[in-house]
């Protein structure tokens, strides 16, 4: 590693070669203002195209100004970040940028957490210098993401996340000049396009030109209406990230505050998407060793490795990408759509009430979960087992609107019986989680044994790709992890070719898992709010007395009761779906 020194503001620095000046400043705790930069350093996810020019700084001996974000440091250069030529040129350079952009911030979604908003404050703009036509462009509304493309500001940040971190290829810069604009392959809709809707666009996207569709507005008139009874149900990740929105440090659990926040919103019952993750389980792993009971028996016909189905953004990835992979997946529901189902059956009929009046809404980290409970398979007579999904941010919005002081708010429990759940469920909100909860009861299940250690340190960790063999009592079970998809590309290319060697493999959508969803707070890159909300989930895990699936009593009821077991006839009507061949080919006349 070479080192070489600088001097920036005054100030020596020494750093590796290769070193932006941007990196470079920030170690040194110099800020330079940026919009279309963004960096996950630990997971080796940046985008510095350079291109906004708000970063520029003089470089002694240089006649033009530099972009910091993607000028690398050299040997001796004297580098300056605040003269008058330099803070001229990102005023000039913004209210240029500001002279195309609408000025309806009193309505937009990213009103108060919009970083070109901050730069203009920053910078003390109170007025367009720059006047002269604006450009035009149609909104796009998705059943997830609606692009609102004059809010652009063509930073590129989605560009980056789609293509380079996701590897799903449904954005790219399109036509030159005044009229150039993000968009999709022949600026079709992105509901017709390869989109996923795992939403990490909207978490980089600086403005408000790609936001989540939010249903907000549907669930006030739900609870609005005496007619009918609303429940709702919450993702493990979400108790980990929206203590932030209430300026909570990254990582506080506020699962007890949340519960409570929502009775006084008004919800009718408050449960916990953990219960259905913990049944996810019961199927999911059931499945497994269904599967691998039949393989090692001789059946080669057999689809290995299984997948993990609980992701709606990597359905959707392979649905579109790896359509003739669509038996290999478990063809388990996701544990959103999983409480859905038994909601408006086994809940509805317990307090009598029937489908069509049960109004079930979850709070999800993720906005491929609104496109997931729109699909027509998770739905009876056109009503939806989901009917509406917000984001953790549209929820933390929604407690704001009804003056709730989360802060001071007391703890409460979820409702019975769709509340309760184990340490195995929370851990679903994390890379690794899912496979590990999975693991937890299969081999238990399996050997007929008690498995003392709980803890599988080798499927936990932020490493994009990672593998593990578990010893099922002389039966090695080899496992993938990939999370963000374009890792799960990699592992799925494998199992295309043949030459993939696991049994099972776990994939997630987003970086970091549902920790770093689409819906989540927005954390700007920085990684160690992700470590922080990781190890939240593992903290409220060792903290549950029940800690594997299996055990969770209200799942045993609800087979006992109402299922029978795990794949029954029942269970597969409810808890189980099958995929589609969504590949197309565009063509060109």
């Amino acid at each position: 590693m070479e080192l070489i020194k600088l001097t920036i503001d005054k100030k020596s620095v020494e750093v590796e070669k290769g070193t932006t000046i941007l990196k470079a400043a920030r170690q040194i705790g110099i800020d330079i203002p940026t919009l279309c930069h963004f960096s996950l350093g630990d997971m080796k996810i940046e985008n510095k195209p350079g291109g906004c020019r708000i970063c520029v700084v003089e470089v002694e001996g240089r006649r033009n100004l530099a972009p910091a974000c993607a000028t690398e440091c050299m040997s001796g250069m004297v580098v300056r970040t605040n003269t008058i030529r330099v803070l001229n040129a990102r005023r000039t350079v913004l209210e240029l940028i500001l002279s195309d952009h609408p000025f309806d911030c009193l309505v937009c979604a990213k009103s108060g957490n919009c970083e070109l908003q901050d730069l203009a404050h920053k910078f003390g703009i109170r007025e367009i210098t720059y006047k002269g036509e604006q450009s035009t462009y149609r909104k796009d509304t998705s059943p997830s993401i609606i692009r609102d493309v004059d809010k652009c500001v063509m930073c590129r940040r989605c560009e980056m996340m789609c293509n380079d971190v996701q590897s799903v290829g449904a954005l790219s810069a399109v036509n030159r000049g005044f009229m150039s604009v993000v968009a999709p392959a022949f600026e079709m809709n992105l509901e017709k396009s390869v989109c996923t809707y795992c939403g990490q666009c909207v978490a980089v996207c600086p403005t408000g030109a790609l936001t989540e569709v939010d249903h907000t507005r549907q669930i006030i008139a739900a609870l609005a209406d005496p007619n009918k009874t609303v429940v709702v149900q919450t993702a493990p990740a979400v108790r980990a990230a929206l203590g932030e929105e209430f300026g909570l440090e990254p990582g506080t659990l506020v699962t007890g505050q949340m519960v409570t926040a929502l009775r006084e919103i008004g919800f009718d019952y408050v449960f916990d998407t953990d219960f259905a993750a913990d049944l996810t389980i019961m199927e999911e792993g059931t499945e497994l060793l269904d599967r691998l009971g039949k393989f090692l028996g001789g059946d080669k016909s057999v689809k290995l490795p299984i997948l993990t189905s609980c992701c709606p953004a990597w359905v959707n990835f392979f649905e579109h990408n790896f359509p003739e992979l669509k038996d290999v997946p478990s063809t388990a529901r996701s544990p959103q759509q999983m409480f859905g189902a038994i909601a408006k059956t086994y809940f509805a009929d317990k307090i009598g009430v029937t489908r069509k009046d049960l109004v079930v809404v979850s709070v999800m980290p993720c906005l491929a979960k609104k496109y997931e409970c729109s699909r027509d398979e998770f739905k009876h007579d056109n009503n939806p087992d989901v009917d509406f999904s917000i984001s953790t941010r549209e929820l933390a919005a929604l407690i704001k609107q009804a003056n709730i002081d989360f802060k001071a708010l007391p703890v409460e429990d979820f409702d019975n019986p769709l509340g309760e759940s184990t340490g195995a469920a929370v851990i679903f909100g994390t890379t690794g989680g899912v496979i590990e909860a999975a693991v937890r009861t299969a081999y238990e299940v399996h050997t007929g044994k008690k498995l003392d250690k709980v803890d599988f340190e080798e499927l936990r960790g932020l490493e994009g790709i990672r593998h593990a063999e578990i010893d099922f009592d002389g039966l090695k079970l080899n496992i993938g992890i990939a999370h963000g998809l374009g890792h799960a590309r990699q592992l799925l290319n494998d199992v295309r070719d043949g030459k993939s060697e696991f049994h099972a493999i776990e994939i997630m959508a987003c970086p970091g898992g549902c920790i770093g969803g689409g819906g989540q707070p927005l954390h700007h890159g920085d990684s160690s709010i992700l470590k922080a909300r990781q190890m939240a989930l593992y903290k409220e895990d060792a903290g549950k007395p029940i800690r594997k699936s299996h055990e969770n009593p209200f799942i045993v009821k609800l087979y006992e009761e109402f299922l029978g077991k795990p794949l029954s006839e029942k269970s597969h009507h409810l808890l189980h779906t099958h995929y589609f061949d969504k590949s197309t080919k565009i063509t060109v006349e």
